[in-house]
């Protein structure tokens, strides 16, 4: 759900008895029932004090150390509300205390939706449109409070029953919203009231912002067309979803396996080799699919079978490749119906880059800034296989060689003990010390009531500031178990936004069990209830014997950087609590998504955090200065064999889906193997040859999920590494509150609220060379272009 209309310790309790009381002699209605309700009462567990606010803050670090290190202190910690007489349901939601309770949400909440459409459609009065933005973003609200909640449960719960019914839910108000689309007067009536300057001069500038989104969704909808264009609209759409999800989950090989001699096969592991042996022994038939030919691309010797192996595991079957050019044909006749030349303009709209043209200028100043670092990986693969032209198919070989050349002379005993240091449970005392030292707010471990989550080992954490004020809870399911998805993410289940006094006075009358929130977080913030961020985090960690002997669960450098990641995404979530729950947090350009994130990597092995937290699981010694050079030139290493040359297969993807998506429609067929091999021999290092015919964008299933904008993320991986080097001053300022705060004001507490190209210009600083003529806050062109000068560098430095 995209958050919008038309897509997808001692704190204060929740809300607190003073609190309702307040808001009503606000509201001059009667509260005192739902004040006082059962699920009101069972909202209101507090920790015990531990003594001074020091003391507290002390207490809580070490519990979430043992609550995630310490199966037994879990599950005695986990069990303190096991008598709580009052039902607790999914999340807290106070409806979801069984499956049938999913129907229950759903129908409660679409029964507001229905309330609001009406007001918003009968809408006469001057103060009735100054109300419509909020109105029509509380609708979006309640539209996401089933649809992505009842999504991340069908997927994540255990219970067959439970995931049915959440499935219900989830396309009862999907099809609700698919009538919206249809409704011609909601949007009449909000551009009604966006053309009226008498209403606008009352909006605040998120009112506008959320108005300019929802006309913006409604036209991308095509719901002011006429009819007949509007249904070949919708079933242009089915079609492109259809194809699209056939793309995805058929790609598939021209053919299934390279049958080569088996003496040419030397160098890969000999039991592997005897698996795929033909009858005859004397050939073996190589699969183009899976693990095997990746681990012959890196070891076979004999070139010739390389190759062969190369182009076949790069060609797509005629059906794939047929698949994908139906599909960019129907977003380009998409895109015309809506008005715009190609798919890609009518995409990139409303992000950042706003054209086509001004992502090629940014992919093509990326692949200059990155071609030094190119050619100097590939002069030493070079220098390995002598005087022969280095080819596509050879470097995965001579990489493979470079590096157990280097872990054979320079990998020590000792960074093999590094995991030691990174028990799961010091990993999350260290994000919630460096979320102290830079934003001043921490993660504190709460009980769980009975039928809050859905499996016995997700632990909850609330986020409290320095006040010991609670803002936000995240739901931690990080280890592994039989079925679950073992894709790391992160689920916002609900955003932050106000509460009106309306709306509290409406639950009133809705009888004593009603919340305002659904028995979710809410806090009162200057008289002001608010709907506080409900977030999910899901990784796939070993989980710790439950005897507790032994080993916690020990993270890999790689694990501690995705649950960085991870938590990169929360803090955004957490920090970014607008008004209006469509641009809180995450809700904000897709280009602009994954900056928080991506920045958060930097900070996990820096050592001025590592000082933070990376303990021994058993001596509890820290991580040694030496431990940490020696990762740091591990990670330098392996960068500067292969770094920039992964970031050049990044940016041709990104060139690629750009050049598939800038076409217009066309009465002859694109070749999309063509426009391929063209992208690629005049951007690539290491082209496919030319006459090979190869066709890997059939394997390129992103060109689906994120087309036109697959650049996104190394855009925003390009201004992290500019924001870590330049405000966090490449991590010697990784634990200042200065340097975090500047970043918490400038980028993290909009949102979606701001223009991300503000948000960048203000971070690094009105007199910051690439702010001298104003380049960046203007955006455009140009901008685009000085974030690709800025560069990849390797592993994410900044060259």
């Amino acid at each position: 759900m995209s958050g919008r209309l038309l897509a997808p310790l001692r704190r204060r309790p929740w809300t607190c008895r003073a609190c309702l009381q307040r808001l009503q002699q606000q509201t001059r209605r009667s509260l005192e029932t739902a004040a006082t309700s059962p699920s009101h009462r069972a909202n209101s567990f507090e920790y015990a004090p531990a003594g001074t606010a020091t003391q507290k803050k002390s207490a809580d670090d070490q519990v979430l150390r043992r609550v995630f290190d310490s199966p037994p202190f879990w599950k005695e910690f986990s069990q303190r509300r096991a008598s709580q007489p009052y039902p607790t349901g999914l999340v807290q939601n106070q409806y979801l205390t069984s499956p049938d309770g999913f129907r229950t949400f759903a129908h409660v909440s679409l029964q507001k939706c229905q309330a609001i459409v009406s007001k918003v459609l009968a809408a006469s009065t001057l103060e009735e449109y100054r109300d419509m933005a909020r109105d029509l973003d509380r609708l979006s609200d309640l539209l996401c409070r089933v649809i992505d909640l009842s999504d991340f449960i069908r997927v994540i719960h255990p219970d067959p029953h439970v995931q049915e019914a959440a499935t219900q839910a989830y396309a009862l108000m999907f099809e609700y919203m698919n009538v919206l689309n249809t409704t011609t007067g909601l949007n009449d009536q909000l551009k009604k009231a966006a053309a009226n300057p008498e209403v606008t001069a009352q909006w605040s500038e998120e009112e506008k912002i959320v108005a300019h989104i929802l006309i913006k969704d409604f036209s991308n909808s095509a719901i002011h067309m006429p009819p007949h264009e509007r249904q070949r609209f919708v079933n242009l759409s089915n079609e492109i979803s259809q194809l699209g999800t056939t793309f995805v989950n058929n790609a598939e090989p021209a053919k299934s396996n390279v049958v080569v001699n088996t003496n040419s096969l030397r160098g890969l592991d000999p039991m592997l080799v005897q698996q795929i042996k033909r009858w005859n022994r004397s050939t073996a038939a190589v699969p183009t699919m899976g693990m095997i030919p990746r681990l012959a691309l890196r070891s076979v010797h004999d070139e010739a079978a390389r190759r062969d192996i190369y182009l076949a595991t790069r060609t797509s079957s005629s059906r794939q490749v047929h698949r994908l050019e139906q599909l960019l044909a129907k977003r380009a006749e998409l895109a015309q119906l809506s008005g715009y030349s190609s798919f890609g303009h009518m995409t990139l709209s409303d992000k950042m880059a706003k054209s086509p043209e001004a992502v090629s200028k940014f992919l093509t100043a990326l692949v200059g800034s990155n071609r030094q670092s190119v050619q100097e990986e590939l002069s030493h693969l070079q220098a390995m296989k002598g005087s022969a032209a280095l080819q596509a198919w050879d470097h995965a070989y001579y990489v493979h060689q470079r590096v157990m050349q280097y872990s054979q002379s320079r990998r020590s005993r000792e960074l093999s003990a590094v995991p030691e240091f990174f028990s799961l449970g010091t990993v999350m005392q260290g994000l919630s010390r460096l979320f102290d030292r830079l934003y001043g707010v921490r993660l504190v471990p709460q009980e769980t009531a009975p039928g809050e989550t859905w499996n016995a080992d997700v632990r909850r954490l609330d986020v409290v500031d320095e006040t010991e004020r609670h803002i936000a809870v995240i739901y931690c399911d990080l280890f592994s178990r039989p079925n679950k998805h073992p894709n790391p993410a992160h689920f916002t289940l609900r955003c932050a936004r106000e509460i009106s006094p309306e709306e509290v006075a409406e639950c009133a009358t809705m009888g004593s069990s009603a919340h305002p929130n659904d028995g979710m977080t809410t806090a009162v913030e200057s008289q002001t209830l608010r709907q506080l961020p409900t977030i999910a985090l899901v990784c796939d960690f070993p989980e710790p014997p439950a005897t507790g002997a032994g080993r916690p669960s020990l993270l890999s450098e790689h694990s501690v950087r995705t649950l960085f990641h991870e938590m990169g995404h929360a803090v955004h979530s957490i920090l970014g609590q607008t008004r209006l729950q469509s641009i809180s947090g995450t809700r904000c350009a897709t280009d602009f998504a994954e900056l928080p994130s991506v920045l958060m990597e930097r900070f996990a092995t820096a050592p001025e955090v590592l000082a933070l937290y990376a303990r021994h699981w058993q001596t509890d010694q820290p991580l040694s200065e030496e431990m940490m050079r020696r990762m740091e030139q591990d990670r330098n290493a392996h960068g500067s064999i292969y770094g920039a040359v992964e970031n050049e297969a990044q940016i041709l993807m990104a060139l690629v889906d750009q050049a598939y998506h800038s076409q217009g429609p066309s009465h002859s067929p694109i070749s999309s193997t063509a426009l391929y091999h063209q992208v690629s021999s005049a951007h690539a290092s290491l082209p496919d040859p030319a006459d090979s015919k190869t066709s890997w964008q059939g394997f390129f299933g992103h060109l689906y999920g994120y087309g036109a904008t697959y650049y996104s993320y190394i855009f925003d991986r390009a201004i992290a590494n500019k924001i870590w080097e330049d405000v966090f001053r490449g991590g010697a300022s990784a634990v200042d509150r200065a340097a975090g705060e500047k970043y918490r004001d400038e980028v993290l507490r909009w949102g979606g609220g701001r223009n991300g190209w503000d948000c960048v210009a203000g971070v690094l600083g009105k007199d910051h060379p690439a702010n001298a003529d104003g380049r960046l806050a203007d955006g455009g062109d140009e901008a685009m272009h000085e974030v690709g000068r800025w560069g990849l560098g390797r592993d994410g430095v900044s060259g």
